[in-house]
């Protein structure tokens, strides 16, 4: 008896998709079956309460979530009663959210009155609680914070000041009227850190935009032959002109950044290709999501990062967590030793070498640890209290510093 042929495919074709639908179900359910079992802690999370603190100059703030697991940043560059009083107002729009939406929840922030985003005071508080929602997030996978930026792209940073890296100022205003005998200070103090560093090592200078842009031309012309990094913060920011007309006359590299906020008021030095390197810093710019989006941006106009810092360890560590993700750097500003926080108040677990290179943070989160017994005795110390600045010339005038 012949076989029918058709049969036979007709017996295959069922079988072959019975033997389909099988697998399906079968994977179905593998895939399935530790999903249902697991807890999704990063969507039952929320975000219970915030508790604001002067700390001497600083302001801290915790954010307190329904889990137990707590986040923290800093605010600098405020009266930290101020910045309290504001972040304490922003829990409004915080309450009952997930901490781990850290994108969505600085839009919600920035976004929230018309009249009031953007600024020092709005961004620098938002730069702590973005610090603190990341941190938060990192504690609740267990790993540090720049895990969830793409991992590192080295394995140390490079820091000043070092024993080969070390930045010069001004030492005080300098009128426009000023000429020789202001510069010769100036120069001098290049030539001194020059020989501290040695002829590998990294000298800056910050002119704290307290040297008139004539003075400057002059100084920088005398300060050639000491092969100088970058002259930090030239003019007032923002006066995008002036900024052109220095980059003309100036020959050694024009950095800035730490006084200007978000990507929306980097984005015109870069357009106008009148800096050579940014300064952005966590504390003012917009925490660790804002760094990050600066780094890149500048990065499209092959401008590298050298991340200002003047925070505790707490802030500097958030930096340092965004830093280690940035491909394109150069180096990064921090002061460690009881400078800006007595020792003890925010412990880190990152060491700096003898050459000036920090490891790099060790989570889960910033991986800092917050001992808020201190703060009361950070507070009762009379040369940590907030002062304004009151800049003015000999005469009285006020000056920009």
């Amino acid at each position: 008896m012949t076989p029918d042929p058709t049969l036979n495919r007709r017996e295959a074709l069922s079988a072959l998709g019975a033997a389909a639908a099988g697998s399906v179900a079968l994977a179905e359910g593998i895939a399935q079956e530790p999903i249902a079992k697991a807890e999704d802690k990063a969507s039952a999370i929320k975000i219970a309460a915030l508790r604001a603190f002067v700390v001497g100059t600083k302001a801290y703030v915790k954010i307190e979530t329904n889990q137990k697991v707590t986040g923290w940043g800093e605010v600098t560059g405020l009266d930290p009663k101020v910045a309290c009083a504001l972040m304490e107002s922003l829990f409004e729009l915080l309450d009952g959210e997930n901490p781990t939406r850290v994108e969505f929840l600085w839009q919600k922030l920035y976004r929230s009155h018309r009249d009031m985003r953007g600024g020092p005071f709005m961004v620098h508080c938002l730069s702590a609680i973005d610090m603190a929602l990341w941190d938060i997030t990192g504690k609740l996978h267990g790993v540090p914070v720049y895990r969830l930026l793409g991992g590192p792209t080295r394995d140390k940073i490079r820091m000043y000041p070092s024993a080969k890296a070390h930045k010069t100022g001004t030492g005080g205003p300098h009128p426009w009227s000023g000429g020789l005998h202001d510069i010769t200070p100036l120069v001098k103090s290049v030539e001194h850190s020059r020989k501290m560093v040695g002829p590998d090592g990294a000298v800056m200078f910050d002119a704290h935009c307290a040297v008139p842009p004539p003075l400057l031309i002059q100084f920088c012309a005398a300060i050639e032959p000491y092969d100088v990094m970058w002259i930090e913060e030239p003019v007032v920011p923002g006066n995008i002109d002036a900024f052109i007309r220095l980059k003309q006359h100036i020959r050694q590299p024009l950095a800035t950044g730490e006084r200007d906020r978000t990507i929306w008021e980097v984005a015109p030095y870069l357009q106008h290709r009148c800096i050579d390197i940014l300064q952005s810093d966590c504390g003012h710019c917009g925490g660790i999501t804002q760094l990050r989006k600066i780094a890149t941006l500048a990065e499209t106009f092959y401008v590298p990062m050298a991340p200002h810092n003047t925070c505790s360890e707490l802030g500097l560590t958030a930096s340092l967590h965004a830093t280690a993700t940035i491909p394109l750097f150069l180096i990064h500003e921090g002061y460690l030793d009881g400078h800006i926080m007595p020792k003890g108040v925010a412990r880190k677990n990152w060491e700096q070498d003898k050459d000036g290179y920090a490891s790099l943070p060790q989570g889960p989160g910033l991986g800092v640890e917050v001992d808020e017994s201190m703060f009361e005795k950070v507070n009762a110390d009379p040369k940590r209290k907030y002062k304004w600045p009151k800049p003015t010339y000999a005469d009285g005038s006020v000056r920009d510093y």
